[in-house]
């Protein structure tokens, strides 16, 4: 690597580094509220692990928009209440690898992305991917306004899933 290529390296790191600095306005304290949405997210995976799916529908927004690992739209905390409850032979797991908050106090906004899994109940891998979700901060919750999956490996069982064509 040649000088002048360092010296723009550096300066390009010096200016993302300055950028992201600037935005963060005093008195916010994004970490804290990433920490709040990685704590609710810990919560609902544990909820869907246990087959409580009250409690996990209780992380969604009553207008929430799903776009599922095999492309199914769910629109509506019901419609993906009763779609997680009639499936009782797969348990769901996110693992948030990144969450950002929005640095404006007025934009009560989260974004996460990670991995997700689907496992039988007795633990065998059946299907995994991708994710990204909006997340909301209402009276003092913070709520998953839309999730988008993408199914990107499986075994087993999980490869006879069909893919949604709408």
């Amino acid at each position: 690597m040649t000088r002048t290529t360092r010296l723009v390296a550096l300066g390009a790191i010096v200016a993302a580094a300055a950028t992201s600095v600037a935005f963060v306005q005093p008195g916010r304290q994004p970490s804290r509220e990433a920490a709040a949405v990685r704590a609710a997210r810990t919560a609902q995976n544990t909820a869907i692990a246990a087959h409580d799916i009250d409690r996990a529908a209780s992380f969604w927004t009553d207008d929430v928009v799903i776009r599922s690992g095999l492309g199914r739209v769910i629109q509506g905390r019901d419609v993906y209440r009763a779609t997680l409850g009639a499936d009782t032979a797969t348990v769901y797991n996110r693992e948030p690898d990144r969450v950002d908050v929005s640095d404006n106090e007025r934009w009560p906004l989260a974004f996460e992305s990670g991995t997700w899994t689907g496992k039988s109940r007795r633990g065998q891998p059946l299907i995994r991917g991708r994710y990204a979700a909006q997340w909301i901060k209402r009276d003092g919750r913070w709520l998953i306004r839309s999730e988008v999956f993408v199914a990107l490996s499986c075994s087993g069982a999980g490869c006879s899933r069909p893919l949604a064509v709408q």
